[in-house]
């Protein structure tokens, strides 16, 4: 239980992240009826980027740094828009200094019916994440394992809405645990949709997952990345993917729109590039 989002927060991982989670949410909204986002491993919720945590790394200024003073074309600044507005109104002075994790982003987007619930493990990030949400009774905080709220929570009343998994990626096992907590969630509620989100170091173990998927009859999985620079082992994370099982059908246009846009804007050499493949078939 190192790993602190602080550190990373606003990075080419979250721009990613957060450009999905988005379009995922405004998806859901093209029904009237409500529907729950289970974010489990919310972190604190909202970053301050003047904080002691930020400053060491400064990985925001290589993301949404970019994103914020990047011209886009029509078509992806009408996908980005949604974010991009979020982030505005945490910072009405104009300048960067607050950015919102997933769950201040969900909560952000959400309309009166639908809910949100935050799971978080570690001590101190789950009382600052409390803190956030107090007395908000559309948002439900959790002092909780990941994998065990999988197991508790689906599929929601609502029968509607998403999972976002993003675990710190410590533990030599974590894509197993992934593939194995899916799973199960997968079977409680195949309708329910999951997106995963993982840095591109680990390559064998993420195909590893995807084989997982197939072998246990799982139905319609999208996966995408991003690279700003070619990735290895060794290096510091230069990308990142996700994978969406039930994803919108609308997804992948999507995605097709803002991958290559957001690979030039955050591109730092000539190995940066981006794929799109529906792995296993509806």
């Amino acid at each position: 239980m190192n790993y602190r989002h602080a550190y990373h927060v606003g990075n080419i991982g979250d721009v990613l992240k957060h450009a999905v989670l988005t379009r995922l949410i405004l998806y859901f909204q093209r029904k009237e009826k409500g529907f729950r986002v289970l974010d489990t491993h919310a972190g604190i919720g909202r970053y301050d980027l003047t904080s002691v945590e930020t400053r060491k790394t400064g990985e925001w200024q290589q993301g949404i740094d970019k994103v914020m003073a990047a011209d886009f074309s029509s078509a992806a600044q009408e996908l980005l828009a949604p974010w991009l507005d979020v982030i505005q109104a945490e910072n009405p002075n104009g300048e960067l200094k607050v950015y919102p994790g997933s769950p201040l982003l969900a909560r952000r987007l959400m309309r009166n019916q639908d809910r949100l619930t935050l799971t978080e493990l570690h001590p101190a990030d789950y009382a600052t994440l409390a803190k956030v949400f107090a007395d908000d009774f559309q948002v439900k905080t959790i002092h909780l394992d990941a994998w065990l709220a999988l197991n508790s929570f689906l599929p929601p009343k609502e029968k509607r809405g998403l999972v976002i998994i993003d675990p710190a990626y410590e533990e030599t096992d974590e894509f197993e645990q992934i593939a194995n907590a899916v799973v199960k969630g997968w079977r409680k509620w195949t309708t329910g949709t999951f997106a995963i989100w993982y840095p591109l170091k680990d390559l064998r173990s993420i195909r590893r997952m995807h084989q997982t998927f197939k072998d246990e009859g799982l139905k319609d999985v999208l996966r995408f990345d991003l690279r700003v620079a070619p990735s290895n082992p060794d290096s510091t994370m230069m990308g990142s993917g996700m994978t969406i099982i039930n994803p919108p059908f609308t997804l992948a246009n999507e995605m097709n729109i803002l991958l290559p846009e957001l690979c030039e804007v955050l591109r730092t050499t000539p190995g940066a590039g981006w794929s799109l493949e529906q792995i296993i078939d509806e």
